[in-house]
Formats: structure tokens, C-alpha cells, sequence
């Protein structure tokens, strides 16, 4: 097997999380994009590139990154240098759960965290080990809650949240990004979304690039790769995925779908499942 192409885990049982891991990830290059979930990686050989917003750092192994719901980011070698790591997409309400048990605040929904990176070798060390358990057949299926379970609530009493939320900001943009994700597989125009927001086109460029990392575009493109990303996980033809993400065409869709995941439609549709 290729040591440059990312192997995929995911759980029927365990919805909530999706699993991936990358041994030689010189070839992997990521565009600005972003999740619906909750992401935390491992940098388990050498060092990459790390943005995060507007943030850019170097992150080496022992690191890990962290990254919110919508966050945009991305992750790339540095100079054709071997690096390697393993990453979790959580469901941020599985998490909110968590949060709301482990904490005086109740408050429902999700609470982005404050911390872009970590350095802390228990929780470096305890995500690989989440890894091995999950990846590994013969760990039963209450192994495997456990231990996602008292890792997480761990890694909540170790990295404090954003107060106040990542996302508070201009209403009206807030619309403007909901009324996207709604559309998405849609043909949209500057001036539905304007409409629908109550915005002028300049001030809604200008301010969205500033939030959330990418152009109106760029979000509606990214938005689409999400949506055939829980088709393909379902099960749905690469084509059929094409189709009702709002893509012209297969080709397309796939060709975007690496540039924004690192990875093909093809390869996600085929990772070491447990049944």
C-alpha cells in the first residue's frame, strides 16, 4: 500500500467520528477550506505548514492542531520534507454533550475552542492511542465508546473555549452564510445572497473574506464538497454525489474535492470500516 494515500476509518456504530491517517504526506496539498465538524490532528513524523484563519505556523511531530466547526485552514509540507499524521472529524453536537457534562455551563450547542495548537504530550500520546483502539479488530465496540468518551472529556479540561463564541459577529453575515449552506447545491447569484442578507455586495465580500477565510465563492464551493461528502459517506455513486452537490460534472467534482480534502471521492468511499 502507498504510503501516500490517506487511509479513511469510520463506525457505522460510531457516526459521530471519522478517523484518517497519512504515513508520507510530501504530496498531499490542501486548499483554504473549512468543516462542518470538529477537528483535532497529530503531527506524527516531521513538520508542515499549519494556517488556521489568519494565523501561520509551523507545527512538528508532537503537535497537534485544532480546529473549529467552519474554521477555514490547511495543512501542507514544507520544501517536499516526509510528514505524516492522523486526524478526527468529531460531530460538534456529540461533542456539545460532552462540553455540557463536564462543565458548570450548560449552555447548549457547541463552544469553539480557544486554542489553535497544542504541545501537550498526554494528549499527543492519548490521541494516538484513541487511534490504535479504534483502527484495531479485535477491540470491542464498548472499548472503543470508551475510550472516545474519556479521551475527549479529557481534552475538554485541558483546553479552555473562545468567550465569546468564535462566531458572534454582524447578523446579517451570519445570514448571509446560512442562506449559502441552505443553497448550496443551488445556482446562486451576488444578488440573492445580498438580498437575502440585507448587504451590499462590497461590505459582503470585504466582511466575509474577513470571517470566515474565503470569498462568498469559495464558501459556496466548499459548502458543496461538504454536502457530496455526506452523500459519499452514505453511500451515494460518485456521479449521483457529483450531481446533487451542484457540480456541472464529474470530472469537477472530483478534481475539487482533492484540492479542498487532499484526497479522492474514490479513496474516502473505500476506508477500513468496522462492522
Amino acid at each position: 500500500m502507498n504510503k501516500d494515500i490517506p487511509q479513511f476509518w469510520r463506525d457505522e456504530r460510531l457516526p459521530f467520528v471519522e478517523a484518517r491517517a497519512i504515513e508520507d504526506g510530501r504530496r498531499i496539498h490542501y486548499a483554504m477550506h473549512s468543516h462542518e465538524f470538529f477537528s483535532i490532528g497529530a503531527i506524527t513524523a516531521g513538520h508542515s505548514h499549519y494556517l488556521n484563519g489568519d494565523q501561520q505556523l509551523q507545527v512538528k511531530t508532537g503537535d497537534m492542531v485544532i480546529i473549529n466547526p467552519q474554521q477555514a485552514h490547511g495543512c501542507n509540507p514544507i520544501s517536499n520534507q516526509c510528514w505524516s499524521y492522523i486526524m478526527f472529524y468529531i460531530d460538534p453536537q456529540w461533542l456539545a454533550k460532552l462540553q455540557q457534562e463536564n462543565s458548570e455551563d450548560k449552555s447548549p450547542g457547541f463552544r469553539p475552542f480557544a486554542d489553535i495548537v497544542s504541545h501537550d504530550a498526554t494528549l499527543f500520546n492519548g490521541l494516538n492511542q484513541l487511534y490504535r483502539i479504534l483502527t484495531t479488530p479485535s477491540c470491542c465496540h464498548l472499548e472503543k465508546q470508551i475510550a472516545l468518551v474519556d479521551y475527549f472529556s479529557n481534552l475538554l479540561q485541558q483546553l479552555g473555549v473562545t468567550s465569546p463564541s468564535l462566531f458572534d459577529h454582524s447578523p446579517k453575515l451570519a445570514t448571509a452564510a446560512r442562506f449559502i449552506r441552505h443553497h448550496c447545491t443551488e445556482p446562486l447569484t451576488l444578488e440573492a445572497i445580498c438580498q437575502a442578507s440585507a448587504l451590499s455586495p462590497s461590505y459582503l465580500i470585504r466582511s466575509f473574506k474577513k470571517h470566515y477565510g474565503m470569498t462568498p465563492h469559495a464558501y459556496l464551493v466548499n459548502q458543496r464538497i461538504q454536502y457530496g461528502h455526506r452523500l459519499l459517506k452514505h453511500g451515494l455513486p460518485i456521479a449521483a454525489a457529483a450531481h446533487k452537490s451542484g457540480f456541472a460534472d464529474q470530472a469537477h467534482f472530483q478534481r475539487t474535492f482533492k484540492q479542498l480534502l487532499a484526497a479522492t471521492p474514490g479513496q474516502y468511499q473505500t476506508p477500513s470500516t468496522t462492522k
